[in-house]
């Protein structure tokens, strides 16, 4: 497993992290299976597990945590906050009462004294983010954790978090974590030369695109395609339909090219310059062993030239993706009404 600095940190991290998404209750995963998927990813070189305090409720960090049990020295753990954590308004964002408290819990539910990246979930439109980076570097000089990042950030929103920071003496944002696949490719528009402008580690999520490029016969069949996520998966919609023609043309060439398509996917992802390590989120074991597989996969540059033939550089191909968040100030009425 190849390895990278994440940004200006000094922190070595494997080109693949393990996501905890599916761990506990989203994902419908014991905790001993759970558990026994994030040794076999730490046995093979992966050293980056990425959880969130509203990942199952807290059930993704208490499962973490058990796992890290005797191995904590040896791996480097991110968690977020700032989602809603019930129905208090104050259980959520950006403001300092919440990111103390927040900080607090997901260190019991890790069951460790320090957290190694601490990312702010989304940007918090109602807390001025000098207040935000105020409170995390209270806490990083506390020693509840070691570096701050964002994820979800638009470019101008990673640009003000770095003015602020440098402006009022704040320990500064050092990573970035967006949505990245060869279906969603938006982030290369502004989004990853920000971060490289800046100097950010990038940790990407969502390199299959909710299994539409994880090989499978029949991509809109499977546990995602009901609730919030099925207009990802109902090929009625134009962008739907957009997307089962371009994964028609990329299995052709990862067949052609002698590759799963998943492990086309995650290559794909691995290689743009700004991207530091690519986030998994297995469900279950052979998912996160077929993923293991392709971790030392590299595409020459006639294979990149053929995905860029099929989805072009900066398109997200279903501009509808249920996961890629559309601006607070046109679907939260609070922001656009007195």
């Amino acid at each position: 497993m190849k390895h990278r600095i994440l940004g200006g940190t000094g922190l070595s991290v494997s080109e693949y992290a393990l996501g905890a998404m599916m761990f506990g209750a989203m994902g419908d995963t014991g905790h001993d299976e759970s558990i026994r998927m994030i040794h076999t990813a730490l046995d093979a070189g992966i050293n980056l597990v990425d959880t969130a305090d509203v990942y199952s409720g807290g059930e993704s960090e208490v499962i973490v945590g058990k796992a890290l049990k005797g191995r904590r020295d040896d791996v480097v753990l991110a968690t977020k906050g700032g989602l809603p954590m019930g129905d208090d308004p104050n259980r959520r964002g950006g403001s300092a009462r919440w990111l103390h408290r927040a900080v607090e819990d997901s260190l019991r539910r890790l069951d460790t004294d320090r957290i190694d990246l601490y990312q702010l979930h989304r940007p918090d439109p109602y807390t001025d983010v000098d207040e935000t980076l105020g409170a995390l570097s209270d806490l990083v000089r506390a020693g509840k954790i070691r570096a701050v990042g964002g994820s979800f950030f638009a470019p101008e929103e990673i640009v003000e978090a770095q003015w602020t920071a440098e402006r009022r003496g704040h320990h500064r944002f050092r990573s970035e974590q967006p949505p990245y696949s060869i279906l969603t490719r938006g982030v290369e528009n502004r989004v990853l030369p920000t971060a490289q402008r800046y100097g950010l580690g990038v940790l990407t999520f969502g390199p299959l695109n909710s299994g539409w490029l994880s090989g499978r016969a029949d991509p809109t069949a499977g546990h995602r395609n009901a609730g919030a996520g099925a207009k990802m998966f109902d090929l009625t919609r134009p962008g739907v339909r957009a997307k089962a023609d371009a994964v028609r043309k990329l299995t052709a060439l990862a067949a052609e090219a002698g590759l799963p398509l998943s492990h086309l996917a995650t290559a794909f992802v691995r290689a743009h310059p700004a991207v530091t390590a690519v986030l998994i989120g297995p469900r279950r074991p052979e998912h996160l062993a077929d993923l293991l597989a392709g971790a030392d996969v590299e595409l020459g540059d006639d294979v990149l030239d053929r995905i860029d033939a099929i989805v072009p550089p900066g398109v997200d191909v279903n501009p509808d993706d249920f996961y890629i968040d559309p601006t607070p100030a046109l679907t939260d009425k609070r922001l656009r009404r007195r």
